[in-house]
């Protein structure tokens, strides 16, 4: 008999599972912020930093984790990697930090082996298709979506033999990488299995701590053997630096997660036989743990912002400030070992930061002078896609800048084609100016000839615009505004917001937003 439902009538469905909460390491300059966002969603973080340690009055033990969380190079977001069921709802908490929050599964994640074939070779490697997923359908034409390659770079010191173009090879993730990073994902000819402290090695012998030789690693080493754990035949043992501190129970639980995964990978080893010499369709094998990516936009930057108050001090756009660059990084630890923003350590907003208005607050001349952009400086225009795409639109001359986040860039165009949208030949000597203001939904364009006469109008509607020191980043969400030389104001391409929103690409309310941004711009255009 079904459980009675809350209105009584006898009807009642299977209740939603609990999502896995299992233990997070945390990394990189959201740390503060996420593990508090973490620590209030139910999951235990462990392995903190000695910084972190001081902040929190929690337990944060060093044990084994099940899944981590790093900062990406760019400083734009972070990647989640480890067992598929808390990545899956770490990276869910994570992408609810902001509406401008996105994130995306990994189709080729950390550990992950694949047979794939050989496309081009460079000076240090070779490019390795791994097969395509779906993407947005912003260039596939009235077809539907594109098809998305999925590729990684093999190192040719990481590969067993010598490979070419052309060459069948069955490889294994080492590193991967966000979609919008300017990388592949690192492969490797090596079949290795994952487990947090623990990494085995397919046909190695032995156990080694990675980079240490010192008395604890030997000791380590030495007694691998005593915690119970067992190693498939055919493999060894790589301990992480940070195991030869970790107690006996996290060193178990380490290599016994390293050890399912290194039996999942023998299974799909023998199922799917020795590496074929050509290759017709690249597959993947079989990938025991997951990869998802979150990138955070400026709205997710300040809402971070109010959670890293709640534990210390943090100033106005601390979050936002750090993504910039490396010295802007550095510049904003200083200025907070230096001053008094409020926050846990005491000030006005020590209780909470309901009610600062970071935004506000935000210093974008003061930080623009120190660390750019300013006038005469160049600049990339950064546009990010819905599917984790970056497009760089090309660089241009910061010709105007104003305290009030204001950002004119002007381009030269190189002839040949049209214009998006505006149906008008792009030709040589035309010039792009674009107004970008910082924490807008939207950007104008408008394109002059060579006499400065108008071609037209452009209206970008995007995630809310950052200007960073090196490029100004914001996500495209597809609806634009344009306006035809002619004063004629046509809104375009809300199909492919559609087709991105039902791809799960963008959330409802992104979606949403979206849309009453370009109805306000057709009304006051």
């Amino acid at each position: 008999m079904a459980e009675p439902t809350a209105d009584g009538d006898g009807v009642g469905t299977d209740p939603e599972p609990e999502p896995d909460t299992g233990r997070v390491r945390v990394r990189g300059i959201y740390a503060t912020a996420l593990t508090r966002l973490l620590l209030d969603a139910g999951h235990e973080v462990v392995g903190a930093s000695a910084p972190i340690r001081r902040r929190f009055d929690a337990d944060l033990p060093l044990a084994d984790h099940d899944a981590t969380v790093d900062t990406t190079d760019d400083r734009q977001g972070v990647g989640v990697d480890g067992e598929s069921s808390v990545v899956a709802s770490v990276a869910d908490r994570l992408h609810g930090v902001g509406v401008d929050a996105l994130s995306w599964a990994d189709p080729a994640p950390t550990g992950a082996l694949f047979d794939g074939v050989v496309t081009e070779t460079l000076g240090s490697g070779a490019v390795v298709d791994l097969g395509s997923v779906d993407g947005d359908g912003d260039d596939a034409g009235a077809g539907g979506s594109r098809s998305l390659a999925i590729e990684g770079f093999l190192p040719f010191s990481d590969a067993d033999g010598y490979v070419d173009e052309g060459d069948a090879v069955r490889v294994c993730v080492l590193n991967a990488a966000a979609p919008w990073a300017d990388r592949r994902s690192e492969l490797t000819t090596d079949v290795l299995a994952y487990g947090g402290l623990a990494t085995l090695e397919r046909g190695r012998e032995g156990t080694r701590v990675e980079g240490r030789d010192d008395g604890a690693a030997r000791e380590l080493a030495g007694m691998t053997d005593l915690l119970g754990a067992d190693v498939p035949d055919g493999w060894g043992v790589r301990w992480s630096r940070a195991a030869a501190d970790a107690g006996m129970d996290a060193l178990g639980d380490a290599l016994a997660t390293a050890g399912e995964r290194a039996e999942a990978i023998d299974e799909a080893l023998a199922d799917a036989g020795p590496p074929a010499d050509e290759l017709a369709d690249p597959r993947r094998l079989v990938a025991p743990a997951a990869t998802s990516w979150v990138w955070f936009g400026r709205e997710c930057r300040f809402s971070l912002d109010g959670r890293r108050r709640a534990v210390t001090t943090t100033m106005p756009g601390h979050h936002r400030v750090k993504a910039g660059s490396d010295a802007a990084s550095a510049g904003v630890d200083f200025a907070e070992a230096l001053c008094d923003f409020g926050g846990a350590s005491g000030g006005p907003d020590s209780e909470s930061s309901d009610d600062h208005d970071d935004d506000l607050d935000f210093p974008f001349g003061v930080v623009t002078d120190q660390f750019g952009p300013v006038e005469g400086d160049s600049v990339k225009i950064a546009h990010g896609k819905p599917d984790g795409r970056l497009v760089v639109l090309g660089r241009g001359a910061v010709v105007d800048r104003g305290a009030d986040g204001t950002l004119a860039v002007e381009r030269e165009m190189s002839p040949g084609g049209s214009y998006d949208a505006l149906g008008v030949e792009r030709e040589a000597g035309d010039v792009a100016l674009t107004k970008f203001r910082e924490g807008r939904w939207w950007y104008p364009t408008v394109y002059r000839d060579s006499e400065g006469e108008p071609k037209g109008t452009y209206v970008n509607v995007c995630t809310p615009v950052e200007c960073f020191p090196d490029a100004v980043r914001y996500v495209d969400l597809h609806v634009d505004v344009v306006k035809h030389r002619d004063g004629t104001v046509e809104r375009v391409d809300d199909d492919e917001l559609d087709e991105a929103e039902a791809a799960g690409n963008l959330s409802s309310e992104l979606a949403e937003k979206a849309r009453s941004v370009a109805s306000a711009l057709e009304r006051a255009l």
